[in-house]
């Protein structure tokens, strides 16, 4: 199906990556003479190891699309991104650019803080491969763009760094290129000049001429801007195209990588939180992990307990990035009476909440001996067991735990 979908789309392809590969040679045991470099090749011994970047990426990039790349960290999409700008050479495979690419993969790259910012600009463009009449053409709207006409004549070293930035970017936006490459520079400058930038973008979108190659770790801006993106993991496509699943699943994945047990790594029998009375204690989602706040998420907590008397679950809903504990069912609200390997169903609204990341925690409890009205932990979930989902839902915000839905502060009237 998506293979019919992109056949369909007749825009002429200004970017092609065709099953491309690229590893680089890493050093293990270097050879201290020409004796000792035959006797590594008579036994094999490289002196190297290649580690694998990435292997058999293959996508295209049509006029006008907005294409975003996205991947955690090490996960090869600066490499590629090199690749794309024909800084780097693909050991496999291979890339074609139709029109002029100008790659911005850091801003600021090659300016000179001892020349001034008119200087500047002239330098910029000529590295990007611009004449010298052709920068002339875009002097003006870099200048008014980046709001600095007073100060081009000062050398750069005098500016502050939010006025390097804007000029940085501004040299980045409007070079009059066909394929736009920008890495991770959305988020720059004060409030209005991000605003700007927003304005900028929502209209080079609306232009079927320019075509923009985003790398971001911003899921709103893939969401905003983007009509197609890639997610890369491990050096290779793991999603393709479809803008919404790739930014879901990077929100996944960064959830799963940020709340990884590190304890586990220890050579103990169980992991951290479970025992031998509690074996294994699981929360597992039964609903897509990415929900809107009409959606009700459902999931189960399987776990392993043998003995005889009853027992309490414990629940409690974790916010991730704005921290505290959103609802807890308290130390003894869900008593149970199965045992052995047992599963139990649970589902919470998620109609009051903004955006955001939560974790649900469980933990095994028993009465307490010593005071009735309390209960005693036997076992809990860590990171690994635990269960992570994402509210992302475009009418709400991303500040504040309850939405406008749940809770608005009204004006009373005089």
């Amino acid at each position: 199906m998506k293979r019919a979908q992109k056949n369909l789309d007749t825009r002429p392809v200004v970017l092609s990556v065709n099953h491309v590969g690229k590893y680089f040679r890493l050093p293990t045991e270097q050879a201290t003479g020409l004796k000792m470099l035959f006797i590594n090749w008579t036994k094999g011994i490289k002196g190297y190891k290649e580690q694998h970047v990435l292997r058999d990426i293959t996508f295209e990039v049509h006029q006008g699309d907005f294409f975003g790349i996205v991947g955690r960290n090490g996960s090869g999409k600066s490499t590629l991104l090199k690749l794309i700008s024909g800084i780097y050479v693909p050991d496999s495979g291979s890339i074609s650019v139709e029109g002029k690419l100008v790659p911005f993969i850091e801003l600021g790259v090659g300016f000179n803080p001892e020349l001034t910012g008119r200087e500047n600009v002239y330098l910029n463009g000529a590295l990007l491969g611009f004449s010298r009449s052709e920068i002339d053409d875009m002097y003006d709207d870099i200048v008014e763009f980046a709001e600095l006409e007073e100060f081009m004549d000062q050398k750069l070293k005098n500016y502050s760094s939010g006025m390097q930035v804007r000029l940085a970017f501004s040299v980045a936006i409007k070079a009059q290129g066909d394929i736009l490459v920008l890495d991770e520079v959305l988020a720059v400058g004060d409030e209005a000049f991000q605003r700007k930038c927003d304005n900028y973008f929502a209209n080079i979108k609306k232009d079927p001429t320019k075509t923009v190659i985003l790398v971001t770790h911003d899921m709103g801006a893939v969401k905003k801007y983007c009509n197609k993106a890639i997610l890369i993991k491990n050096g290779e496509i793991v999603v393709d195209s479809n803008k919404d699943d790739v930014a879901n699943r990077y929100t996944l994945e960064n959830m799963k990588a940020d709340h990884r047990d590190t304890d586990n790594d220890k050579p103990d029998e169980y992991p951290t939180g479970l025992n031998e009375r509690v074996p294994m204690l699981h929360v597992n989602a039964l609903s897509p992990q990415i929900c809107t706040c009409d959606d009700v998420f459902r999931f189960e907590v399987e776990y392993q307990y043998d003995e005889p008397s009853s027992y309490y679950l414990a629940i409690a809903m974790h916010d991730i990035k704005r921290g505290g504990i959103t609802y807890d069912t308290g130390a003894n609200t869900i008593k149970l009476n199965s045992h052995g390997h047992c599963r139990e169903r649970f589902e919470v609204p998620l109609t009051l909440f903004n955006n955001g990341e939560f974790k649900l925690v469980v933990s095994l409890r028993t009465q307490s001996n010593d005071n009735p009205a309390a209960t005693d932990m036997v076992a809990f979930t860590n990171d690994d067991n635990a269960c992570i989902f994402a509210v992302r839902d475009e009418r709400n915000r991303d500040y504040a735990l309850l939405n406008d839905t749940a809770m608005r502060i009204r004006r009373l009237a005089d």
